[in-house]
């Protein structure tokens, strides 16, 4: 049975926790301008898909899953980081190539989501995140109610879809005003960007 009330908390859960512009925002916007909105829109559900996977054991109280990740978060993390460092000097170094005619197919897009995917899985404290937030609405207990939980956890796909079609969809409208000139700085500016994320996750390992 439809239950309004936990499909729209989790939908805004979803939404807000798309949103903050952090490494997922910044590849997600230079490959909509980049390659359009496709290549965005599936950056953006490799990211849906990471936080709907920690919503799920969070949501139905998977501890066994939880507790394994959490305790190889240092190395998820650090692998994290890796990806994040070797993202950012791929992106710095990529040649600029003509908007009028760039082209995605098959392949680029199922890479563009499992990049993502990867890189939002590669922080595990986003459960902790899922289950503080459940607790302040008052869902710690829809692991005893399957069906609360799944719209709740439905709730959150649609939010977060919905974050990142606004984004690719808002992207291609300047994408068009844009020349080949101007994506060399596009690139460098987003690739120094995701290294800084990089190295953040290093520092913030080293400080824990």
């Amino acid at each position: 049975m439809f239950d309004p009330h936990y499909f729209l908390k989790g939908a805004a859960l979803g939404f807000s926790i798309a949103a903050p512009v952090g490494p997922i925002g910044i590849l997600c916007i230079r490959r909509t301008l980049q390659f359009g909105r496709w290549s965005g829109l599936f950056s953006g559900l490799g990211a849906t898909f990471a936080d709907l996977l920690y919503g799920v054991i969070a949501a139905f109280g998977l501890t066994f899953i939880s507790d394994f990740i959490l305790a190889e978060k240092f190395w998820i993390r650090l692998l994290g980081g890796v990806f994040l460092l070797f993202l950012g000097m791929k992106t710095f170094f990529a040649k600029p190539i003509d908007l009028a005619h760039a082209k995605v197919n098959h392949k680029t897009l199922i890479s563009d989501f499992f990049s993502t995917f990867l890189l939002t899985l590669s922080n595990p404290l986003t459960i902790f995140a899922f289950v503080a937030v459940f607790a302040a609405l008052g869902l710690v207990h829809t692991s005893h109610k399957y069906t609360d939980a799944l719209w709740l956890i439905f709730g959150i796909f649609v939010g977060s879809t919905v974050w990142w079609l606004l984004i690719s969809e808002g992207i291609t409208f300047f994408r068009k005003k844009l020349n080949r000139g101007i994506m060399p700085w596009i690139n460098r500016f987003a690739g120094m960007l995701i290294i800084a994320f990089g190295l953040a996750v290093w520092l913030s390992i080293l400080h824990t």
